[in-house]
């Protein structure tokens, strides 16, 4: 596979290693989110059991990522209690790494392999969800939409970690 090249790569592969720590999935678009232990990753489509694996296959939004840290912010701008992950319908909740650090970048969780690519804003339900305020809180906070590159089955405890390709200076040399 051929990724075009992010000058931000070079910054990338020095990211600390995360961690999987939450896995959510629904049945249908407005359905609430069941939590699991393990899912097998579809490439180009999303993940088992979700309704987004039936949308269009290479989709930007096959998975919804969120941080740890960005739900402890978003708890702090409520100044409310803990929220539950599955309270923001994101799929995966990480932690220990930036993920503003990984838009735009390759990134392996178990066997399978991500590409992150737009922000993942926070939609008017999250006010309904969250309460007054909670898109506010949300904003810049609401993580990242990923596609699925190579399927293979993520659990709960995996790394999360960036994949960079190797680079090379001869200009008639591909690109992995």
């Amino acid at each position: 596979m051929t990724k075009r090249t992010n000058p931000l790569d070079r910054f990338a592969k020095h990211l600390k290693l995360g961690k999987l720590e939450w896995i959510g999935l629904r049945s249908a678009r407005k359905a609430p989110l069941t939590e699991v232990d393990s899912v097998l990753a579809i490439a180009s489509r999303g993940l088992d059991g979700d309704h987004r694996v039936d949308k269009t296959p290479g989709s930007g939004r096959q998975v919804t990522l969120i941080s740890r840290e960005f739900i402890e912010q978003t708890e702090h701008f409520l100044g409310t209690g803990a929220i539950d992950p599955a309270t923001l319908r994101r799929n995966l909740v990480v932690s220990g790494i930036n993920l503003h650090a990984l838009r735009h970048q390759r990134f392996a969780i178990g066997d399978a392999l991500f590409e992150a690519s737009a922000l993942c804003h926070p939609c008017s339900r999250m006010e309904m969800a969250l309460g007054k305020g909670g898109v506010a809180a949300m904003l810049g906070h609401g993580g990242l939409c990923c596609k699925i590159l190579k399927g293979g089955v993520i659990t709960l405890g995996d790394e999360v970690r960036v994949e960079v390709p190797a680079t090379t200076h001869d200009m008639f040399a591909e690109q992995d």
